[in-house]
């Protein structure tokens, strides 16, 4: 019998290692992950001043969601979107892309009395 409670008690304690690492592994994906979308954002803000960019910064308005923002030329106006590394667009954003690609684009003017 007191081989029996052993091995239960060794197999609990081995059990609750585990949980315990694949909390601390879901945690730290978890972190990964705020700091990846963090540095995300804060490449989004810079890049327009940077060499990549092939805009006019002053050209440039930020939008942030659901696109990160629109480039005036003087030929056209340029739906922009940054992303870091391996990042991929959202669907939202696909879906914008085909429309833009589409020409499903219109101006409306709105105006107020």
């Amino acid at each position: 019998m007191n081989i029996l409670l052993f091995f239960i008690v060794v197999s609990v304690i081995e059990l609750a290692g585990i949980v315990y690492l694949i909390n601390k592994l879901s945690s730290t994906a978890s972190r990964k992950q705020s700091l990846s979308t963090t540095y995300g954002k804060i490449f989004e803000q810079i890049v327009p001043f940077s060499k990549r960019f092939s805009f006019e910064p002053k050209n440039f308005r930020f939008i942030g969601d659901p696109i990160d923002g629109l480039a005036f030329t003087d030929d056209e106006v340029v739906f922009c979107e940054i992303k870091l590394n391996k990042s991929a667009l959202s669907q939202r954003q696909k879906r914008i892309k085909e429309l833009v690609q589409k020409k499903k684009v219109r101006w409306q003017e709105i105006r107020g009395d």
